[in-house]
């Protein structure tokens, strides 16, 4: 841009809330064009919307990265300053935050805009009054106007979080300490806004409009509050003086703290700045500095050369090396075009694509796609990359489908807020793609899903900001119990706790659940509230339990005892195991009286439910038996109704023809291989007697897939023999192989092997397997645990009853035909054998499990 020899240049420097973009503003509206360049598309928005309503949409226009509007006729210009146009000529152009020419990333830009770009009629420069000597050096032409500071700015010292004043904004440098500090405050006061610099401009506007309208008294943010926001803040609490600039940690200069720190008090409004958190405190040189707005003068600005060599990548690079010509200018570190433009060019196949200047100036065009996301991986590489590719082959122009699939992979509202604002920034990549027109067949299209893409993940955001950050309840009630005002409080019917006619939680039972229990801290400020209406409430519940029908009372399979579907106590271990206590589950609003009250109530109930579900074996237990029938039913009923026939042989010896027939009205099963009641194997009671149990050792229920299974494999934690017991199943186990099968099933089972065995040897067979539910393999752990002997035969494994197995190895013989092979061979020999005395048959001990399956009668 030529410079007009009477253009004037005037530099408006001074602190913080000086009105020095208002004046620059006031200014240029006064001319009939003009260009103001800021630092933030927010603040370039911000004005933009401020000037509308001053000239009207046809005349104003927003030219930002991701954000074009431009009338056809219009004549002022509000943009960021890598946005501004660089061939327009207008009367009026300024730049906002010029200091920022000594910016490590972005000074270089202000540098061009300050040594390059003028008004025909005057140029304006606004920033701190550090970048004077660098603006004397450069534009020795400049006129020079200082604004002070329309308020004070004094030091508060250091308070805790807990004690910071209303309309307080906290200071961290990092998200993670953002929201720590936010949850902290959330759970202190009810709530806070939030503000970083990842945050789009409409989800920081959404935060920032809803401190000033009261809604929460606090703000926690990064330093992205020192530029750009206008708020209503009386404090300023630094909880850290130290940020990461993309190199590595430092402390911030006096200006930077100051830049933050001024953003209270505006206009004519005093405001206050100090520590919190785990800064216990500001030097005394740095406070006096920022009170004072005195600081270190800059003494350069970042360069880059503008005179771009395009002829071939290897140029290109050279001339973005280039030195500065003077010794107030600082080339700048390489920024991210550069390295991607470094990174590319490695890619044989990009760098051959590079074949004129006009393809050597779209790979430089390509590079300055900025990188939102900073995930300093070569994502975003590879993204340009592909751009670069399409842009130089076929229509030159990116493929409509593999856009619409970029951005539909971008447009989900779903994960935490970490997953939006990397959706945010990847979306704002897009933005930008979307407003080079060249590059697209309908760039509006674009412009316009981008948008909306954006507009619905920053909503989103700022909804999942507020719920995380914001409980307008707790922070409503803070206020007002910390006022001692009275407040309206009652309980519904259906136990919502209403406080002010809002919501707060639920009393279940005699606990109180918040609405948000998860919140932690957070729910002292509701229980503080709900304590009023509750001391009331509670001795009104706790009568009308104790009043209550039995009907009202019910057992969980967790043990838990529940009050009309309110859990108020569970069972825990007791004497026996059919004889569980009772615990009053906690709560903060029963005394010791009312919690025995409430014991002796469900222990009175549990021990009538119990009755009525189990009452097999409390006729068991107080049976009028003695002898051997008396032990035999006391360890029946210990064990909650079955029992493995060997652990009572001796008690079942013992038994008379009267006992048994008195076991046989009790209901009792006297199976060859178990001991049990039939009826507690059914579902209902299987699952009573398996919790009983549970609570008894002191250990979790055992869970069966189905409680009607004849067997299951069990998991390998979870084989108590004794627990499976109580739910009527007997565990067999060989090797690797366990195996739970149901008392019933089991005799089913004995009783056709048993006549198998009769006839010798036999192998395992579906019809057997299908008689407890499982296949071949799982009958080896059942049948061998049944007494029967496993051998392996040509043909496969068969079962071997146990008395044919003894006989075969009394007569040396290891399969059938092995006797007779021997008397084969005794006879070839011509040895007369001598016949073997005539045995008495053996009669099978009466208590032997096959004489009792081969007595038994069973229903098929």
């Amino acid at each position: 841009m030529s410079f007009a020899a009477e253009s004037r240049v005037t530099a408006v420097l001074g602190p913080t809330n000086t009105g020095k973009t208002y004046l620059a503003i006031e200014r240029m509206l006064g001319y009939r064009s003009g260009i103001i360049g800021f630092p933030l598309r927010l603040l370039a928005r911000e004005n933009y919307d401020r000037a509308l309503k001053i000239k009207g949409p046809r005349q104003v226009a927003l030219v930002t990265g991701e954000e074009k509007i431009v009338p056809p006729g219009a004549r002022y210009f509000f943009c960021t300053a890598e946005s501004m146009p660089l061939d327009r000529p207008v009367e009026f152009l300024a730049v906002d935050e010029i200091q920022l020419c000594a910016d490590a990333e972005r000074g270089h830009v202000f540098t061009d805009r300050l040594l390059h770009m003028r008004g025909t009629e005057e140029t304006m420069l606004l920033g701190a009054d550090t970048i004077r000597p660098v603006l004397q050096t450069l534009v020795p032409e400049a006129e020079y106007i200082s604004r002070p500071r329309f308020s004070t700015l004094s030091y508060a010292g250091y308070k805790k979080i807990t004690r910071l004043p209303p309309r307080s904004a906290v200071i961290a440098f990092s998200a993670a300490q953002v929201y720590a500090l936010a949850e902290l405050m959330r759970r202190q006061r009810g709530g806070t806004a939030v503000v970083l610099g990842a945050l789009s401009p409409r989800t920081r506007n959404a935060q920032v409009a809803m401190f000033e309208a009261g809604e929460v008294d606090y703000l926690v943010a990064t330093d992205a509050i020192g530029m750009g926001l206008n708020l209503s803040l009386d404090h300023v609490a630094f909880a850290k003086l130290g940020k990461f600039d993309g190199l590595g940690s430092r402390r911030l200069t006096p200006a930077e703290a100051a830049q933050i720190a001024g953003r209270v008090g505006r206009h004519m409004n005093d405001g206050t700045f100090g520590t919190t958190d785990r800064l216990s405190g500001m030097d005394e040189a740095l406070v006096q500095a920022i009170e004072d707005h005195r600081f270190d003068p800059l003494r350069f600005a970042h360069w880059r050369s503008r005179a771009l060599d395009f002829s071939s990548t290897e140029l290109l690079l050279r001339s973005l090396e280039q030195r500065p010509p003077r010794r107030e200018l600082l080339r700048v570190r390489d920024g991210e075009d550069h390295q991607a433009l470094a990174t590319l060019i490695r890619d044989k196949e990009i760098d051959g694509l590079t074949s004129s200047p006009e393809a050597v100036r779209l790979l430089w065009d390509v590079c300055q796609v900025p990188d939102f996301q900073k995930i300093l991986t070569d994502q975003h590489a590879r993204l340009l990359g592909r751009v670069y590719r399409f842009l130089r082959q076929g229509t030159q122009r990116l493929p409509e489908d593999w856009v619409a699939r970029q951005i539909a992979r971008i447009d989900r509202t779903d994960g935490d807020i970490d997953s939006l604002v990397a959706r945010i920034a990847h979306i704002r990549t897009w933005t930008y793609i979307a407003y080079r027109s060249d590059w697209l067949a309908d760039p509006l299209h674009w412009q316009e899903r981008a948008r909306l893409t954006e507009d619905k993940l920053s909503d989103s955001l700022h909804d999942r900001l507020t719920q995380r950050f914001v409980d307008r309840r707790a922070a409503m009630l803070v206020r007002r119990l910390k006022a001692g005002e009275e407040l309206l409080a009652a309980v519904r019917a259906n136990g919502e706790v209403l406080v002010e006619g809002e919501y707060v939680g639920r009393l279940e039972g005699f606990r109180f659940q918040p609405d948000r229990p998860e919140n932690g801290d957070s729910d002292k400020p509701l229980l503080a509230a709900a304590r009023r209406v509750l001391a009331s409430e509670i001795p009104a519940r706790v009568a009308r339990l104790e009043g209550e029908d039995d009907k009202a009372f019910a057992l969980h399979d967790d043990g838990a005892i529940a009050w009309r579907g309110a859990t108020v106590g569970r069972l825990v271990a007791g004497p026996s195991a059919l004889a569980p206590g009772v615990e009053i589950m906690s709560s903060d609003f029963l005394d010791g009286p009312q919690r025995e009250r409430l014991r002796r109530r469900l222990a009175g109930w549990l021990a009538a439910h119990l009755r009525r579900k189990l009452p097999v074996l409390f006729r068991a237990a107080e049976a009028g038996l003695s002898g051997a029938a008396r032990g035999l039913l006391f360890q029946l009923v210990e064990a909650l109704g079955t029992l493995p026939r060997g652990a009572l042989a001796e008690q079942i010896g013992g038994l008379g023809k009267a006992d048994r027939k008195a076991l046989a009205e009790l209901g009792l099963r006297l199976g060859a291989a178990s001991v049990f009641f039939p009826s507690l194997l059914r579902p209902q009671a299987a699952r009573l007697r398996g919790m009983l149990w549970a609570v008894h050792r002191g250990s979790k229920p055992l869970v069966l897939p189905d409680f009607s299974a004849a067997s299951f494999s069990p998991a390998a934690d979870r084989r108590d023999e004794g627990g499976h017991l109580a739910l009527g199943y007997r565990l067999f186990a060989r090797r690797e192989a366990v195996i739970a099968v149901r008392a019933d099933a089991l005799e089913r089972l004995g009783r056709e092997a048993y006549k198998l065995g009769r006839q010798g040897s036999f192998a395992a067979t579906p019809a057997l397997a299908r008689l407890i539910g499982c296949d071949e393999e799982g009958l080896i752990p059942v049948l061998v645990g049944l007494g029967f002997r496993l051998r392996s035969e040509p043909a496969g494994l068969v079962f071997v009853p146990r008395g044919l197995a003894r006989k075969e190895a009394k007569n040396g013989a290891g399969a059938p035909g092995a006797a007779k092979s021997k008397a084969a061979k005794s006879k070839a020999s011509g040895k007369r054998r001598r016949k073997a005395p005539k045995r008495k048959k053996a009669v099978a001990s009466p208590d032997s499990p096959f004489a009792k399956l081969r007595d038994l009668k069973m229903a098929p």
